[in-house]
């Protein structure tokens, strides 16, 4: 199998985890219990996966990346990943490869949208301000998500008539748990600024200022097309996401189009001419300046 990128859908996950558990809910949800051996080789190679993903580690450690940032999983700890994002698996030490227990949990933005509470506008926000989608769970939270999946085996096991929907109940209950979590880290991350007065308008702004941009980065990098779509003036759009983030709007739309083309130039045979096109810049000239001022390098070099 080759290193170009993988786009895999909750579908292929049960390909790939033949033991789910899920089996009998649609393909808007996915859980799997790991094991060493069970791990599906494809996550050795870049993947992007069209939907929400978390990963709970019981026991052992790996290696993982996301976006081209490594992060290590250990026992007790959590990574979420959102749509959009590039990760795969690349390091797993020989002694920790019989300890490998993990529980993967894999959920459509249509599923958790189905949900009262805005799964979908936590998860980014959260991303974007902890810029690290790795945590450790203490013992208490661990012990109540195993209930959780010990009552979703058993309740697989019982064959229930409408287990479908009894399912889809105990994992919204599921996810209310996790997002309380999720929340409480949001809340004691480290700012950029501590000492700046972060308005729940701004950060409300700076969402959806992010959400935009990771849709139409490949497009649109001028601030006045977000302020448009946000009604409001670029001058107070970049005000309120320098007060909530610390960085300016340019910096944002510059560093998703950077991370973009790292994936591309290492992901893919894709030409530099055509990666020039899909990022719509205007010529080559432009593009290799551009990467070269925000990376030192250029495409080119990165590529190697």
């Amino acid at each position: 199998m080759d290193n170009n990128l993988h786009v895999i859908s909750l579908h292929d996950l049960r390909k790939f985890f033949p033991m789910s558990v899920s089996d009998n809910l649609s393909d808007d949800f996915f859980l799997s219990e790991v094991r060493y051996g069970d791990m599906p080789q494809i996550l050795n190679y870049p993947c992007r996966l069209d939907g929400y993903m978390a990963v709970f580690c019981l026991e052992g450690e790996l290696q993982a990346e996301i976006n081209l940032k490594s992060y290590k999983i250990k026992e007790n700890s959590v990574i979420i990943n959102v749509p959009g994002n590039i990760g795969r698996i690349y390091s797993i030490e020989e002694k920790q490869v019989k300890k490998l227990h993990f529980v993967v949990v894999a959920a459509s933005s249509d599923f958790l949208s189905s949900s009262r509470m805005d799964y979908v506008r936590m998860f980014n926000e959260s991303i974007a301000v902890l810029d690290n989608p790795c945590f450790e769970m203490q013992q208490g939270e661990r012990a109540i998500f195993a209930r959780y999946f010990e009552l979703i085996n058993e309740l697989v096991k019982g064959g229930h008539k409408d287990l479908k929907q009894v399912l889809r109940g105990i994992i919204s209950s599921c996810l209310y748990y996790a997002g309380s979590i999720w929340q409480d880290k949001l809340l004691n991350a480290e700012r950029p600024d501590p000492g700046m007065g972060h308005s729940v308008r701004s950060k409300l702004v700076l969402e959806q200022f992010l959400t935009l941009v990771s849709e139409h980065h490949d497009k649109e990098r001028g601030m006045a097309f977000y302020a448009e779509k946000l009604c409001l003036t670029p001058k107070y759009l970049s005000k309120l996401v320098r007060t909530a983030s610390g960085k300016s709007g340019p910096e944002w739309i510059d560093s998703f189009v950077i991370l973009e083309a790292k994936n591309m130039l290492k992901y893919s045979d894709m030409p530099i001419k055509e990666i020039v096109y899909k990022l719509n810049f205007p010529n080559s000239s432009v593009f290799y300046k551009f990467f070269k001022a925000h990376t030192g390098q250029t495409p080119s070099e990165y590529r190697g």
